[in-house]
């Protein structure tokens, strides 16, 4: 009798329509330009009489920035428009009372963090990573979402790879969104503005190019072919084309200190105007890598990453794979694509294995240990080249020798490529997540047949020696040291992402000190122009006994300094070819850097090649 009664419910249970869950729907509205504010009304359908609502405290960076410092006022009430009681838990979580009936909760919140990893708001445009202002409901992170966009100027638009309920993304004026749940929305940057843009359909998947710029700043031809370049080499390299549409969003002025943030469906790119113009390679590679990352780390996944924690650190030890290797592969894409030639990639690689070799916590931190540590990366003295590595730029040099290993060991008959596509494969497209380090070695043995245990004991786990030339030789290349006397400004000054680079330690005895330097002051202007990548890489341009201009603010108020670069004796390296090679070492360096998988030769190219310096 219990087996029918079971078997008469399932029946009518069956027959009944799936329930769908009620969306929680967000309003931001552009509230005020001027005092970048923003005004978000979050509606809460019925549900249980407590609700919490959580402000992330990270996003886009790992780093924590507590965004709730930013909330200026919040209030709720119910449907009715009666006022429901507000409790605040914690710096960022507040607790809605007497909510079963639903709730309206809203607040104002300044929005004005420039670059890909914030959120801004004024009078030229708006861009949102939405995590740093919308709230989520706690208990209800994986419902379903709305979101829209208020108070727009009748002429500007919205661009987001989020599914347009109105259609309105594609006209001026308010749109409204959805997303399958928190997560996802917020993994979907907004921009909203007067932005040119470019449609680009390419074989089955879409493209949209959109540009924040001044119309002189950039040439959306040369952009358009770019962007083309990469994503037709990227999708054959992975043999994959994940997306239907995909949104690349490029910011170009003269205030851009530069960066990229990926999102699993968009790219948003920020780079200066002039080096837009004089350096399409680094803005070729910038595109490069954040685009890998549709792969990388947004599908080829670490375990460690999920679920994503909004509260407060998410330690990874693999963000030398995620990040750095995504570096080698941009690096392979432009050769591949012929955005690069193999002549300037090896001065670049001299020039990174320089950087990381004259770094003394190369021989106290792993990469492991540089991953899990990049939560201090906000702070000027974890930057000391006494204390710490980049995982970006161990993790790239790693990627190069991974790759070489994985030749070595299959008689040139696997690579990195081959690498990625099993990890596709077997992680991504299967929807699971990988072990970090153990789940890449795992790959590798899997795809060459070896064990190599001992490659990532030494190039990963621990901080011994890197052994270049054991790999470099297997394509008839070594790698050199020499000494050699460069010019040095007499002080240390480290940069967190696009943020302006502040002084950590000036030498005693140095020229900088005797003009005023101290430490803790922010470098605004180098030479007369905004840094767009490091202090160190500026001077190295330079010659010792020139003069070093900076325009500094600390506290003695905003100045400039001008001294002469002193000089000092460093190890500089160089990857000079063997003198004799064998036939298999020709065959293997032209595999490695001219193999068949290389972008359509009808791609176009002509306009990125590459003639500029790295």
């Amino acid at each position: 009798m219990r087996r029918k009664l079971l078997l008469i419910a399932v029946l009518l249970l069956g027959s009944v329509p799936a329930v769908t869950a009620t969306p929680i729907e967000y309003t931001v509205k552009l509230a005020d330009a001027q005092r970048h504010l923003v005004h978000v009304h979050i509606r809460l359908p019925e549900g249980a009489a407590e609700r919490d609502l959580q402000l992330p405290v990270w996003n886009a960076l790992y780093q924590v920035r507590d965004f709730a410092q930013y909330l200026v006022t919040a209030s709720c009430h119910a449907p009715s428009g009666q006022a429901l009681p507000v409790r605040k838990l914690d710096k960022t979580t507040w607790r809605i009372s007497d909510a079963q009936q639903g709730a309206n909760f809203e607040y104002d919140i300044i929005a004005d963090l420039p670059g890909p990893f914030g959120a801004q708001y004024n009078q030229d445009h708006a861009f949102f990573n939405l995590a740093e202002i919308l709230m989520y409901a706690v208990d209800a992170r994986a419902s379903p979402v709305r979101v829209s966009f208020t108070g727009l100027p009748n002429y500007w638009l919205i661009a987001t790879p989020l599914t347009a309920a109105t259609g309105a993304e594609l006209a001026p004026g308010p749109g409204t969104f959805t997303a399958r749940n928190y997560d996802q929305m917020v993994d979907s940057p907004v921009e909203i503005g007067a932005f040119a843009q470019a449609f680009v359909p390419e074989g089955g998947m879409n493209y949209r190019i959109v540009v924040d710029a001044a119309a002189g700043d950039y040439d959306m031809g040369r952009l358009i072919a770019m962007v083309r370049t990469i994503v037709r080499t990227e999708t054959a390299w992975m043999d994959d084309r994940p997306f239907t549409d995909y949104l690349f969003i490029f910011h170009f002025s003269s205030r851009s200190r530069g960066g990229g943030m990926e999102h699993a469906n968009a790219t948003a790119i920020e780079m200066s105007a002039e080096g837009a113009k004089s350096d399409p390679v680094t803005l070729a590679s910038l595109t490069a890598h954040e685009f890998f990352h549709l792969w990388n780390v947004k599908r080829i996944r670490p375990q460690s990453l999920e679920p994503i924690d909004y509260t407060r650190e998410q330690y990874s030890p693999s963000l030398w794979f995620s990040e750095g290797v995504t570096s080698t592969v941009a690096d392979y894409i432009l050769l591949r694509a012929s955005l690069l030639d193999e002549t300037r990639w090896l001065r670049y690689l001299e020039h990174e294995i320089g950087v990381f070799e004259r770094r003394p916590a190369h021989l106290t931190q792993s990469l492991e240990d540089s991953s899990v540590d990049t939560w201090l990366e906000k702070y000027p003295a974890y930057g000391l080249p006494q204390r710490s590595i980049s995982y970006y730029n161990k993790g790239e040099l790693i990627g190069v020798l991974l790759d070489l290993a994985v030749r070595d060991a299959t008689q040139g008959h696997k690579s990195l490529r081959d690498v990625f596509r099993w990890m596709n494969r077997n992680y991504a497209q299967k929807h699971k997540f990988f072990a970090d380090t153990a789940g890449v070695r795992q790959a590798v043995e899997a795809v060459t047949g070896k064990d190599f245990k001992e490659f990532f004991n030494v190039c990963v786990t621990s901080a011994a020696p890197l052994p270049y030339n054991e790999y470099l030789k297997t394509v008839g290349l070594e790698l050199k040291p020499r000494p050699a006397l460069a010019p040095y400004a007499g002080f240390v000054a480290v940069r967190n992402f696009d943020e302006p680079a502040v002084v950590a330690a000036v030498d005693e005895n140095s020229e900088a000190l005797r003009q005023g330097l101290a430490s803790g002051d922010i470098i605004l202007l180098v030479n007369g122009k905004p840094l767009a990548g490091s202090v160190e890489d500026r001077v190295a341009t330079m010659r010792v006994g020139e003069s070093l201009k900076l325009r500094i603010s600390g506290r003695a108020g905003q100045r400039d300094l001008k001294f002469k670069l002193g000089g000092r004796e460093q190890e500089e390296f160089s990857i000079v070819s063997a003198p004799t090679l064998t036939s298999e070492q020709r065959a293997r360096r032209a595999a490695w850097l001219t193999a068949d998988d290389q972008a359509p030769r009808d791609a176009p190219k002509g306009a990125m090649r590459a003639e500029a310096a790295r």
